[in-house]
């Protein structure tokens, strides 16, 4: 049944060091991105184009080459959601969603900003994360493939409010 709705845990960490300044957040990780064990794992998403080209690098391949990005540019990662029901990868099917504890790592890591990969993930976190965070996330246009309206180019450039 394809279009089954699944229960799923988040099955990653939340990307952070000591260093990270800025909290991108997405949705729940995709099939793919579940698959591989790492955020955006999609290979038509451009999150890791767009950071590569935000950051003057080749756009890392390995999961270790992409966790070293982030953290190099103060970048931690993580997802709104910790759980929920979902249909395949569609953020527009999620039902019964819970909040991943984003108030725990703003307390641990020097987090000036917090940014929202798409408006599924900056609808979701104002719903379900700000009560509790009382910080806002700046939304940015979404690196996920159904956002073919926008360029690598063109998300790139929206995507400088992290520098």
């Amino acid at each position: 049944m394809a279009n089954a709705y699944l229960g799923i845990e988040h099955p990653f960490e939340p990307v952070w060091d000591v260093h990270s300044h800025v909290l991108v957040l997405g949705t729940f990780p995709s099939v793919k991105s579940r698959e591989n064990s790492f955020y955006y794992g999609h290979p038509q998403n451009r999150f890791w184009q767009v950071l590569a080209l935000l950051f003057h690098e080749s756009v890392p391949a390995s999961v270790a080459e992409k966790r070293a990005l982030l953290l190099r540019h103060g970048v931690a990662l993580w997802d709104v959601l910790a759980s929920c029901d979902i249909t395949g990868s569609s953020d527009g099917s999620i039902r019964n969603p819970i909040p991943n504890d984003i108030v725990s790592l703003l307390r641990k890591a020097p987090i000036q900003k917090v940014f929202a990969n798409g408006q599924a993930a900056s609808s979701l976190y104002r719903k379900y994360c700000l009560p509790n965070t009382g910080v806002d996330a700046i939304p940015l246009p979404s690196t996920s493939p159904a956002n073919a309206a926008w360029s690598v180019e063109r998300l790139a450039l929206a995507w400088q409010a992290l520098l």
